[in-house]
């Protein structure tokens, strides 16, 4: 059975929210569905990698990348590997 695709928001209301280069977000690690949602004026992404040697930051950094249409390598954790509210650098 195919994997449904991530629900992803607009690429622009997700870059209006990078402030200086620099997206917060918070992540829910070992989800059922991976995906990317604006609340309340944060960023809410959840990917199915567990929080476990860095496989869900890895899995983070991609799916926001995906949903800003930049490269992979575009997109880098800056703080918060352990914690679940991270800031990643996005440069275009």
């Amino acid at each position: 059975m195919a994997r449904a695709k991530p629900d992803l928001p607009d690429a622009e209301a997700l870059r209006a929210l990078a402030k200086g280069g620099e997206l917060r977000v918070r992540v829910t690690p070992g989800a059922r569905t991976e995906s990317i949602s604006i609340v309340d004026g944060g960023v809410q992404v959840k990917v199915r990698a567990k929080p476990q040697d860095g496989a869900a930051n890895a899995a983070v950094e991609a799916l926001v990348a995906k949903a800003l249409g930049i490269p992979k390598s575009h997109c880098r954790l800056l703080r918060g590997a352990t914690s679940r509210e991270k800031v990643l650098a996005v440069t275009p």
